[in-house]
């Protein structure tokens, strides 16, 4: 008889803690031992693990080394789950903490059904991922480069009256002097750096553009962009990051998933709700609010949408109207209740990933290998 033997795995850099527990709850966990962590060590453990034919169930939790364990091991025939490190049940007591005990409790909790699956990408997939994390950390450190040539400007007294980076403010930090030579090489200095990061994000904006019709979810980047306000970066961005949209069965779990929930603390007849979660993922959270500020005004299509819609079809068509029609009234009448535009633009977004949902829906079934070789199953985490 066939049975199967699950395995926790406390993995790190150099090395992974290794514990097993058979399948019958009354069994102990016992632990494995350290092996180094290369592909080597883990294939020979995994050799004698599944000794006289049982059958591996493994986990680990998702963190910086990535998917490449699950890949080995799953090439080689097992089953393996990357858990959520948030979602795994922990005793609020517990104060002692090491590799072993980690490693253990894993196997302990995968065999009780207690831990939450992530979806893991496929490699083609996280590589798109990988280029437009890096376009948003290029964009970051341009904001961080411009506001450090403003608090150098403003220490000296230099402030220019209108808008900055125009080519007027550009001419006039050209023409800017200041008495003593160090000074002035400090300000080459700070444009010189503004300017490689701006042809960076240049260089990596152009990156994606021509690399998403290679992408096997090109026609889901293209269908989203119906919407207002959702370019070709804020698509691929929020594309890359949420993955499958089929592994949400509602748009309000995807509205939990990207934080824009709102939080609660309510106790019998008492209810009070606050800001947004922000759990999950910011990127994507922030591309949404961005964009959401474009239903400020009234429902038109533009030039621009105009061009994105041709050759869609119909039925994106109409829910990409029926967006901008209910957002831009929804944002309307939540400022003139009195809302601040900061929170009705959240509220918007909120609302604007139902319809990156919907279109997503009708979409995906058409994309080809859209999901990694064994596609997780997930349980989105409950808004607080």
């Amino acid at each position: 008889m066939e049975t199967t033997i699950f395995v926790g795995l406390d993995v790190h850099k150099k090395t992974i803690a290794v514990a097993t527990a058979a399948a019958e709850a009354s069994a102990s966990v016992h632990f494995y031992g350290t092996i180094p962590n290369t592909p080597e060590a883990i294939r020979s453990m995994l050799r004698k693990l599944a000794k006289g034919g049982q059958k591996l169930h493994l986990t680990y939790e998702a963190g910086p080394l990535g998917y490449n364990l699950y890949r080995l091991s799953t090439g080689l025939g097992h089953r393996c789950d990357v858990v959520a490190p948030s979602l795994i049940p922990r005793k609020a007591g517990d104060k002692v903490k090491t590799d072993r005990r980690d490693a253990m409790m894993l196997a302990q909790l995968l065999r009780a059904g207690q831990l939450t699956e992530v979806w893991v990408p496929d490699e083609a997939h996280e590589a798109m991922r990988d280029l437009v994390r890096m376009r948003a950390q290029a964009m970051k450190d341009l904001r961080k480069s411009r506001q450090q040539l403003h608090s150098f400007l403003l220490r000296h007294a230099r402030v220019f009256p209108g808008k900055h980076w125009t080519k007027a403010h550009r001419r006039w930090l050209g023409e800017l002097k200041f008495a003593h030579p160090a000074q002035h090489l400090v300000l080459e200095e700070l444009l010189a750096r503004i300017e490689r990061a701006e042809e960076l994000c240049d260089r990596l904006k152009k990156s994606i553009v021509d690399l998403v019709p290679q992408w096997t979810l090109a026609p889901v980047v293209a269908a989203v962009q119906a919407l207002r306000g959702v370019s070709i970066l804020v698509a691929a961005t929020v594309v890359a990051e949420v993955g499958n949209f089929s592994r949400f069965t509602s748009p309000r779990q995807l509205m939990a998933y990207l934080g824009l929930n709102p939080s609660e603390h309510s106790s019998g007849a008492t209810i009070k709700r606050g800001a947004i979660t922000k759990t999950g993922n910011s990127l994507a959270r922030t591309c949404l609010v961005e964009a959401a500020w474009t239903y400020r005004p009234p429902a038109r299509v533009t030039k621009i949408i105009r061009d994105r819609l041709e050759g869609l079809p119909e039925p994106i068509r109409a829910i990409a109207w029926k967006a901008q029609v209910r957002l831009s009234a929804r944002y309307r009448k939540l400022v003139a209740a009195g809302k601040p535009a900061p929170k009705a633009i959240v509220a918007v977004a909120r609302e604007l990933v139902g319809f990156i949902w919907a279109i997503a829906r009708l979409v995906e079934p058409k994309a080809a290998n859209m999901s990694a070789p064994k596609a997780a199953t997930i349980v989105e985490p409950k808004a607080a």
